[in-house]
C-alpha cells in the first residue's frame, strides 16, 4: 500500500468512496497525476538544456502548464473533505485534456529526444488514468 492509498483510507468520512469510487482507482489516478507532474517538469528543463531549444519553446510551455494542472489535479483528488463531485469530474477532464495537447507536443519530438518520448508516455498514461476516474465519477 502506497502512501497515498494509505492516507485515503485513513480518512474519517471517505467522500469519493462513499458515491462508489474505488480506492484503488483514485490512489492509483493521484499517482500518474503526481508522476506525469513530476516527468513534465523534467521534460521541460531538459528541453531547456537542449541546443535546439528555440526549437523546444512550445513543448517547454506545454509541460510546464501540463505539469501546474497535474499537481492541482492530484491535490484536488487526494480531498476528501466536502468534495464536490462537480468539480472533481470537470478537473479530471480538463487534466485529461491537458495531458493530451502535451503528448502530442512531446511526441512530435521523440524521436530526437528521449525526454520527451518517456513525458509523453507519462502523460497519455495520465490522461487515461484521468478519464477512467472522471468516468466512474458518480453524482
Amino acid at each position: 500500500m502506497n502512501a497515498i492509498q494509505e492516507m485515503l483510507k485513513a480518512h474519517p468520512h471517505p467522500a469519493v468512496m462513499g458515491r462508489g469510487v474505488d480506492m484503488g482507482l483514485l490512489s492509483q489516478t493521484a499517482s500518474e497525476l503526481f508522476d506525469c507532474a513530476q516527468a513534465c517538469t523534467a521534460c521541460a528543463d531538459a528541453c531547456v538544456g537542449e541546443d535546439q531549444v528555440q526549437n523546444l519553446k512550445r513543448c517547454i510551455r506545454m509541460c510546464m502548464d501540463c505539469a501546474d494542472i497535474c499537481e492541482a489535479t492530484g491535490r484536488l483528488v487526494s480531498r476528501e473533505t466536502e468534495s464536490d463531485m462537480r468539480m472533481m469530474r470537470s478537473q479530471l477532464q480538463a487534466c485529461a485534456t491537458a495531458c493530451g495537447i502535451c503528448a502530442e507536443e512531446c511526441e512530435r519530438h521523440a524521436s530526437r529526444h528521449e525526454h520527451c518520448r518517456i513525458c509523453g508516455e507519462s502523460c497519455r498514461r495520465c490522461e487515461q488514468a484521468c478519464n477512467k476516474l472522471a468516468g466512474a465519477i458518480t453524482m
